[in-house]
Parts: structure tokens; sequence; C-alpha cells
């Protein structure tokens, strides 16, 4: 039983881990990027593109509900259009838009309307476009996860459970000539029980250590590769400081669960023997 209660371990872990990351990507994402919203400046006139470009940004700042505007530097659009037109193009070569970040506070995107109004009044080419219109799908897709992983957990709990109890029924049909023996020696069910749910709690409490330290080790394996990759976005879905506790605290959780299963398991079927 200590194996296969280690390879459930394991993957109730991963299932733990997966939705706990889920789960704090959503919240850093939501948090970083939920509320902004871009300023696109659409002019092929580069001096009139910086002159309006200058004119929103110092409109914006003013503006109620606001709380950050950031010009997008040259340099910075030069990255990013670096991997799509090569190294040598520059963004003072092209017709590309003046971007600009604009962070909302409490109550600024009830006034988005009137924001979008305000921009095209300075910048009528500008274009504003709102991060949640693009984030609410994936934001649904983890949440569909987070749900998915949280099954997973749930039906992994059950299947250790149905495993104790098998384990714990066969144990007695092994013990029963023994059992009967101590009875007629005077001994309770309570006494007969603590001893196999004493036995089968200590296994599970082993499978489960061995089980989640696998998991963690796998965990930080892939953490590893992620931060390689150096994806912004990957990097958010990563564990917090509490679901490392959280795992750890997984084994002593099933060695609990197995005690309180076998018990009551232990104490009907002694039940029904006298």
């Amino acid at each position: 039983m200590p194996w296969v209660i280690a390879i459930m371990m394991f993957l109730t872990a991963l299932a733990a881990a997966t939705g706990l990351g889920l789960a704090a990507g959503a919240e850093r994402i939501e948090g970083q990027i939920g509320n902004r919203v871009t300023v696109q400046i659409v002019e092929a006139n580069p001096e009139l593109r910086d002159r309006q470009a200058v004119a929103v940004a110092a409109m914006l700042e003013r503006a109620e509900g606001v709380t950050r505007v950031r010009p997008v530097p040259a340099d910075e659009l030069d990255a990013l259009l670096e991997p799509w037109l090569g190294a040598s193009a520059a963004t003072a070569e092209l017709p590309v838009p003046a971007l600009i970040d604009v962070d909302l506070g409490a109550g600024g995107r009830a006034r988005l309307p009137q924001l979008r109004a305000a921009v095209q009044e300075v910048a009528p080419a500008a274009m504003v476009s709102d991060v949640a219109d693009w984030l609410g799908p994936f934001s649904g897709l983890l949440a569909s996860l987070q749900w998915l992983a949280a099954g997973l957990v749930a039906l992994m709990i059950a299947a250790t459970a149905a495993t104790v109890v098998l384990a714990a029924r066969s144990s007695l049909n092994t013990h029963g000539q023994t059992i009967e023996i101590l009875h007629l020696m005077g001994a309770t069910d309570q006494q007969i029980a603590r001893m196999f749910q004493r036995r089968i709690a200590l296994d599970v409490l082993f499978g489960g250590i061995v089980g989640a330290a696998l998991a963690i080790l796998v965990l930080v394996l892939i953490g590893g590769r992620v931060a390689a990759i150096g994806s912004e976005l990957l990097g958010s879905i990563a564990l917090p400081g509490h679901a490392w506790v959280v795992l750890a605290l997984l084994p002593f959780a099933g060695a609990v669960l197995a005690l309180l299963v076998a018990r009551v398991t232990i104490q009907r079927a002694l039940g029904r023997l006298l």
C-alpha cells in the first residue's frame, strides 16, 4: 500500500500545485495588467505623431481615474519588433504607432468611454485598447483549469480513502483469527482498531512523504525550465510561498485522513463480527 499511496500523493501534489500556481498567476496578471489600457497614436507623420503623443500623455496625467501614464520608449518598440522584422528595422524608419501604457485606478474603468473620447479629441486617429478585452478569455481559461485541478485533487483524495478502506478490510481478513483471540482475552474494538489504524496511518505517511518529495522535485525542475525561457506570462504562474507549505503538509493530511477512514472502517467491520 505505501507505494500505491506514493503514486497517488505524487499526482495529488502535482494537481494541487497546478491549481495553486494558476490561482497565483491569475491574481498576479489581474493585479499587473488587469486595469491597464494602451493608447496607440496612429499617425504616419512622425513629427505630428510625437506631438500628439506628448499631448495625450499630458492630458491623461490630469484625467480622473488614471494612476499612471507611461509612454513606451522607442527602444522598447524596437525590441518588440525585432523578432518579427529583424534587428535592422528601427521604429524611426517605419510608421509605427506611438504607444502609451495607462493604469486605471478605482472607478477608472467606468470612465473609460469618456477617456476614449478625450483621447480622440487630442489625437483623432488614436486608438484606446482595453487589456481586459483579451485578458477576459485567458482569465476564464485559468479559472477552468483551476476547477479541473481541484476536481483532480478531490478524485485523488477519494481514491486514497478507497485504498485505505480496501487495505483495512484486507488486514482484518488476514488477521481474523488473531482478532478473535484478542476478543477472548478481553480486548475491546477500540483497542484493536487503534493498532490497525496506527499501522495504516504510518504506511500512508511514508508513501505520502515519498510521493510529495518526488512531486516537489519535479516542480523545482520544471520551474527552472520555465525561468530559463524568460517568459513573463509563464513566469507569473509560479508557486507562492504558502503553496510550498501546503505541498509539504499534504503527506500529514493524508495520514490524518487514513487514520480516520481506517478507524471508521475497522470499527464497523469489528461490529459486524460480534
